[in-house]
């Protein structure tokens, strides 16, 4: 993903827990919040206009609720309550504006785990009565991308006053499952690759690219008539990543000194604190911000992290600047929720988001249980459920021979499946592998990354060709054939926001294996036998610290108890197909912080 922090930032750049919002220090660095923008620059003086230019005006918007008794909150939109005669009924009492703000969004664009959180967690709002957008880039790898066939041009031009002129985007729109998808056009975004970059490295101009995402997210709710009306000024904005953490800054900044977005809130959703927008200070001209609002994203390197004696450590911090001006902070577990306030995980933020804890939560992600269901999956040679589990013996023999392993019932199969790389923690796996495979089992290994673990994968094949196998690349039908027929899961990651699939793997009746760290610890319960009067309790093993020794310890116990305890083995497995990962589940912990974001006034005014 573009824009890794490489350097860690010194601590001292960080604020004080007890100063003020308006003004937060800490050694050498002062960061302040002006209540009001002295003078509107030219590059934001045009949002009044924009408001007053916009096809519905704000009296068109009363006369539609007033006549056609439409809340504005509703997701229903001006023609289908014409049709209907009625709203549909929410889940919830409490129904609100939101506006997600992200680079990826599945299907229409994934790299990860951000993408499936935000193509499946609006869908979820939505159902329980929310009105949702998401807004995200329309990218056309190069010349077009059949994902956006069903995203019409709304005929709706902005101009955004930044980086030395102005930039004019386009809206794309498409209503789906409930939610308005927005996609924000410009030449920058019709290129090959990822979202982030292409073979050749991240995309130099990823700044650019998701400044223009934050400015024009923050104009979507006012210029864009979707379903006949706008969203309005009282919003709700999701932002994830640093990709979209401009909008928390630009509401105080650029809006709210000049009475729009007064009523607005702004959640910062953090998905993977190592990615944090950095980059040289002088940048900060290109951004379309007040020059008094410079501190907000300030950021000073220490000493050592610099590149010659010279070099002043001045930067700019995308997700810095949301972390001190959003009006509450999420992450997508507990655990690691906890663990970005420590020295380990905070990446330089640790003390900047300590001072913050009181407004932070974690909720786990969920995941699309009608994609991921044993008993329906279309990519699975048999069928199962929790009441019949004979299907995963036929899944796992199916795996071993289109992979081409010895057909054996009764041989331990471990899987991993992700990312190739440091984090994932497949080194640990590739110094353990040796003494791994002197044990009778079977090792599948499914993902791509890091070139040397690749090649290794192609020699372990050929050295263990009884015992292992190495997919290199992603194949979302083999990685639901591989969740379906392993017995364990291993997950060795060095640091896990969330993780989806150890979720995966236990909604199949796979027992995961992982390092007790961020979702990981907190979804995956550490078997116990000797629990509920010898009936076991548990949904996999977690082990810490993060060595090879204690790796093969968790392992072995799996092994043992896979092999010589049948019963309590299935006990797992179905304790782990009845956990509720569901996104309603956690789209109704959601809104509990959303009630909490609008009984406090916004935290930068």
């Amino acid at each position: 993903m573009a824009s890794t922090l490489h350097r860690v930032p010194c601590s001292h750049a960080s604020p004080r827990s007890d100063l003020t919002p308006r003004r937060l220090s800490g050694g050498n660095c002062t960061v302040r919040y002006p209540r009001r923008s002295r003078l509107l620059s030219l590059r934001t003086r045009c949002v009044a206009e924009r408001i007053k230019k916009a096809e519905v005006s704000s009296e068109k918007i009363l006369e539609i609720q007033g006549t056609k008794e439409i809340s504005i909150t509703s997701n229903v939109s001006a023609e289908e309550a014409e049709d209907t005669g009625k709203e549909e009924q929410p889940k919830t009492g409490v129904r609100l504006n939101i506006v997600f703000v992200t680079s990826e969004a599945a299907p229409y664009s994934k790299t990860g785990g951000l993408g499936d959180v935000c193509g499946s967690l609006p869908i979820a709002f939505a159902a329980r009565g929310h009105r949702v957008m998401v807004v995200s880039p329309r990218y056309l790898n190069g010349v077009s991308n059949k994902n956006y066939d069903n995203a019409v041009d709304l005929g709706r031009r902005i101009n955004i006053n930044c980086f030395g002129g102005l930039q004019e985007v386009a809206f794309f729109h498409e209503y789906r499952a409930g939610v308005d998808w927005v996609f924000v056009d410009h030449p920058s975004y019709h290129r090959g690759g990822n979202p982030y970059g292409d073979t050749r490295g991240a995309f130099g101009d990823n700044q650019f690219r998701f400044t223009l995402l934050s400015h024009a997210a923050c104009e979507a709710p006012l210029v864009l008539p979707l379903g006949g009306y706008t969203y309005g000024e009282k919003c709700l904005f999701l932002v994830n990543d640093w990709h979209a953490s401009l909008v928390p800054v630009l509401l105080g900044a650029k809006y709210r000194p000049y009475g729009v977005y007064k009523d607005a809130r702004s959640i910062l959703v953090i998905h993977n604190l190592a990615h944090q927008g950095v980059e040289p200070a002088a940048t900060y001209q290109n951004l379309g911000l007040p020059n008094e609002w410079y501190s907000a994203l300030e950021w000073i390197f220490p000493t050592w992290a610099r590149a010659h004696a010279l070099d002043k450590g001045e930067a700019v911090n995308i997700l810095k600047g949301a972390i001190v001006t959003a009006d509450r902070i999420m992450t997508v577990s507990k655990g690691y929720a906890w663990e970005i306030t420590t020295i380990e995980g905070g990446y330089g933020l640790d003390h900047l988001l300590g001072s913050r804890k009181s407004v932070l939560n974690g909720i786990t992600n969920g995941i699309d249980v009608d994609e991921w269901d044993p008993a329906k999956d279309k990519q699975i040679p048999s069928c199962y459920s929790i009441d019949d589990l004979s299907g995963k013996a036929l899944c796992k023999q199916a795996l071993q021979k289109e992979i081409g392993l010895p057909i054996r019932p009764d041989c331990p199969v471990i899987g991993f499946i992700g990312r190739l790389d440091y984090q994932k923690g497949t080194d640990l796996i590739r110094m353990a592998m040796p003494e791994l495979l002197n044990e009778d089992i079977q090792f599948i290994m499914l993902g791509s990354g890091d070139l040397a673990t690749e090649e290794w994968m192609r020699s372990a094949e050929a050295t263990y060709p009884e015992k292992f196998r190495g997919w290199v690349g992603f194949n979302v039908p083999l990685s639901h054939r591989i969740t379906a027929g392993c017995d364990i899961l291993l997950m060795p990651s060095r640091f896990e926001p969330c993780g989806l699939n150890q979720l995966y793997a236990m909604r199949y009746g796979t027992v995961p294996v992982v390092h007790a760290t961020g979702g990981l610890r907190d979804t995956v319960e550490n078997f116990n036998p000797f629990a509920n009067e010898g009936r076991g309790q548990g949904t996999g093993w977690t082990f810490s610290p993060l060595s090879k020794e204690s790796m093969l310890v968790a392992l072995r116990y799996a092994m043992k108890t896979y092999r010589e305890h049948k019963d309590t083995w299935e006990g797992l497995m179905k304790r782990g197909m009845s956990q509720d990962f569901t996104w309603d589940n956690a789209a109704s912990q959601y809104e509990q912080i959303f009630k909490w974001a609008f009984l406090d006034p916004p935290y930068i005014q």
